[in-house]
């Protein structure tokens, strides 16, 4: 049928089509996102040795009871030390805020992350500023970006038995209780010659290694 004959009968019966037009707000909260991630300044820079200085962050689930947590873990790159972190029953900006709050400030420290909502988030950013940090993101989609932290949390999952917790208090205590045991117990032979991720720790292991060098 010719489109003008459509013109015609729309015309004498009063129809009016409705037109799909492009989203605004989509296109704009689109371009606000790519404006809210930051450089790869890490680079996969992974042999970090002076402490407090470069940092990574990322969020895991822990299934348990038929239900879910999410814990949020910020971890020190060059000691391996877990320094701060948040275990919540939702997804809410409050897990990573409370785990990045829980040092306080570590002027010009690197941190990084993945390109995830909460790491783009405007509040996100605007407490790394006030905390005078400096961020930094893998590349999209490309974990190995962030190695140290996934390598945490496969361990983690590994020698922590989370999934038989009955309770969220009781998956609680039970991270609670493996962040100790993994910052101030567990030996790491490759990275830390054989000590723990505490901060003296690998003060000794650096000046012993600067020693034998």
């Amino acid at each position: 049928m010719n489109h003008k004959k459509i013109q015609r009968i729309m015309r004498r019966y009063d129809l009016v089509t409705k037109v799909r037009r492009r989203n605004p707000y989509k296109a704009i909260m689109k371009k606000r996102l790519e404006h809210r991630t930051f450089p790869n300044k890490l680079q996969r820079e992974f042999a970090q040795t002076i402490p407090r200085a470069t940092f990574c962050t990322d969020i895991t689930y822990l299934p348990f009871n038929r239900m879910f947590a999410y814990l949020s873990v910020r971890k020190d790159i060059a000691t391996g030390e877990v320094v701060a972190w948040n275990v919540s029953s939702g997804l809410e900006m409050t897990l990573v805020i409370k785990t990045i709050e829980q040092m306080g400030s570590c002027e010009n420290a690197l941190i990084h992350s993945d390109q995830g909502f909460h790491y783009t988030n405007p509040l996100f950013i605007g407490i790394v500023k006030e905390l005078k940090m400096n961020q930094s993101m893998s590349g999209k989609g490309n974990c190995i970006d962030n190695a140290p932290i996934e390598s945490f949390f496969g361990h983690m999952k590994d020698e922590l038995d989370y999934k038989s917790s009955t309770s969220f208090e009781e998956l609680r205590l039970r991270v609670e209780e493996y962040m100790r045991y993994y910052n101030d117990e567990r030996k790491q032979w490759t990275t830390l010659n054989y000590e723990t991720p505490s901060v003296d720790n690998f003060s000794r292991t650096t000046k012993l290694r600067s020693f034998l060098q």
